[in-house]
């Protein structure tokens, strides 16, 4: 009992940390959020940035309409309006305070091509962000690393803010780390712990955050089917084969991508550091829920069940790659579908290696309006790959990156998309930013 206690404990709490609110694609807000953290730190508004990003922040940022913006793009414009409009108190959702009058300033200075200046960064972590503002004589610097609200150096002329040293900052960071990884070595995660914490666990310290990426993620998806947003997938789908649940659940998650890719202002519930990851395992699993008149707690237990292995898939890989992260989120989903029709745990496994098996090459190349489109075949292939266990059939260990347990497919799968597709990273961003011609 204690040991079940344990896992509850530590499963609520995975939850919790990783179902935070955010309003829009959380890389540029994350360069929002380090852009008002600076400002504030300033006391004013800044009179030069400098805006230093990681490959992949970068290829995120570049195509994705920035919430609150007025239709604005890329890092200048993520940038300029967190130090201008933002809430740092808000992080993820801190251009929620925007008006038009923030935004009217943020065209003024980016008019000038020389107010915020952004460069590639090296040698960092995958996720890493360091906006250095001036105004008055005065320098603050705000690193953000590893995860989108990880401030690992917030300083003011030199001087940590906090009134650390620079190597008591870090040797806070580390410690922090090594608490979550031993918290993890004391509970470890796989596909059997997850469904023993969904079936027979205590779930209500997590309920709370479940139930409102249930309302929030729902709300945006209504909103993409809605209105025209982006390229319309979510739109698209419905309107061929509105009869079909399997459409419908693809339909549903794509827009909410359609909407949130594209500017919307509605806030979502992120997995694994993203709103698409988090409307990904919800959507699909709320649509068949009410397809199968199951009733609100087997609903949510559900897409506890999709998010806890969605995060499990996603550990391997870390968090941004060129693996789409879609993928790890429609593996969630189409787990809970097989367990909602009343799957065995061999038959959830299987959908799982079926989905990898089917979509793991997908790649990444950046936040934007194909985003709803790569979930819809992400979630279609779980689907397919629900189908398919339910009636016996599976790949068999050997074919490509299947291994002979489920355990051993997620490993072997996060182990191309976090070593693998490392060099494929490098030459995506390359051709995006013009620094490689393939024609």
């Amino acid at each position: 009992m204690l040991a079940d206690s344990l896992r509850d404990t530590a499963f609520c709490d995975v939850l919790n940390r990783e179902l935070v609110c955010a309003l829009g694609c959380t890389e540029p807000i994350a360069v929002a959020y380090a852009a008002a953290l600076a400002s504030q730190t300033l006391g004013c508004e800044p009179d030069h940035m400098d805006v230093a990003c990681s490959g992949n922040i970068i290829k995120n940022v570049k195509s994705v309409t920035v919430p609150n913006s007025g239709g604005m793009h890329g890092i200048e414009a993520a940038a300029v309006l967190g130090a201008v409009g933002g809430d740092a108190k808000s992080a993820l959702e801190v251009l929620e305070s925007v008006n038009d009058e923030d935004r009217a300033r943020v065209s003024e200075l980016l008019a000038d091509a020389g107010y915020c200046d952004v460069s590639l960064v090296e040698g960092v972590p995958n996720l890493y962000i360091k906006v250095t503002a001036t105004a008055g004589g005065h320098t603050a610097v705000v690193e953000i690393t590893d995860h989108h609200t990880n401030v690992t150096c917030h300083t003011l002329d030199g001087i940590p803010v906090c009134g650390k040293s620079a190597g008591e900052c870090a040797a806070c960071a580390e410690r922090v780390v090594a608490e979550r990884a031993a918290d993890n070595a004391d509970t470890p995660m796989s596909i059997e712990s997850i469904i023993d914490f969904i079936e027979d666990g205590d779930i209500e310290d997590a309920r709370a955050a479940v139930e409102r990426q249930i309302e929030l993620n729902g709300a945006i998806s209504a909103e993409g089917l809605a209105h025209a947003w982006g390229a319309e997938v979510g739109r698209t789908l419905l309107g061929a084969r509105a009869d079909d649940v399997a459409c419908r659940a693809r339909a549903r998650a794509a827009a909410g991508s359609d909407a949130r890719m594209n500017g919307c202002a509605l806030p979502v519930a992120i997995v694994c550091g993203s709103g698409n990851q988090g409307i990904t395992c919800a959507l699909p699993v709320m649509e068949y829920a009410e397809y199968l008149r199951c009733d609100h707690d087997r609903l949510v237990r559900a897409v506890m069940l999709s998010d806890l292995i969605a995060v499990h898939i996603k550990s391997y890989i870390g968090a941004l790659s060129a693996f789409c992260g879609a993928i790890c989120a429609a593996c969630g989903a189409g787990a809970a579908i097989t367990w909602l029709c009343g799957g065995t745990r061999e038959q959830i496994g299987a959908t799982v290696s079926n989905t990898l098996g089917d979509v793991g090459g997908i790649v990444c190349d950046g936040a934007k309006a194909s985003c709803a489109a790569k979930i819809s075949a992400a979630v279609d292939a779980a689907i397919l790959g629900h189908d398919m266990a339910m009636q016996g059939r599976g790949f068999r260990a050997g074919e490509g990156l299947i291994q002979d347990t489920v355990e051993q497919t997620i490993a072997s799968m996060g182990y191309v998309g976090r070593v693998g597709m490392k060099d494929t990273d490098v030459e995506i961003l390359n051709i995006m930013i013009g620094k490689t011609r393939v024609c």
